[in-house]
């Protein structure tokens, strides 16, 4: 027979609903990991000059930002700050304006 579909069959879903998947008791979530930024050392800039970025950017103490620069200068790097990623992103954009070194990374 053929004809257009009564109200009925145009109304009657056509597909069963989707399950919803759910995550089995072995799947282990991840917690999210923090960002870390890194300062890097190089041949360019004064020590006195990224301790002031330091206090400036961050707002540190003079002691925290000689202790990071001293790091940064004797181990050749310094974890500077932490957090989320749109934050570890915008604190390597701002080390970049003063012409530091810096990095982001998942910890």
């Amino acid at each position: 027979m053929t004809g257009s579909p009564t109200a009925a069959q145009a109304t009657a879903p056509s597909e069963a609903p989707a399950e919803v998947e759910v995550p089995s008791a072995d799947e282990e979530l991840q917690p999210d990991r923090p960002w870390i930024v890194l300062v890097w050392n190089d041949p360019i800039n004064l020590m006195s000059y990224v301790t002031f970025v330091f206090q400036k950017v961050f707002g540190y103490s003079l002691a925290k930002a000689e202790s990071l620069m001293l790091d940064v200068h004797e181990k050749g790097r310094a974890v500077v700050s932490s957090g989320s990623r749109e934050k570890a992103e915008l604190d390597v954009f701002r080390l970049h304006e003063h012409g530091l070194w810096a990095t982001m990374q998942q910890d």
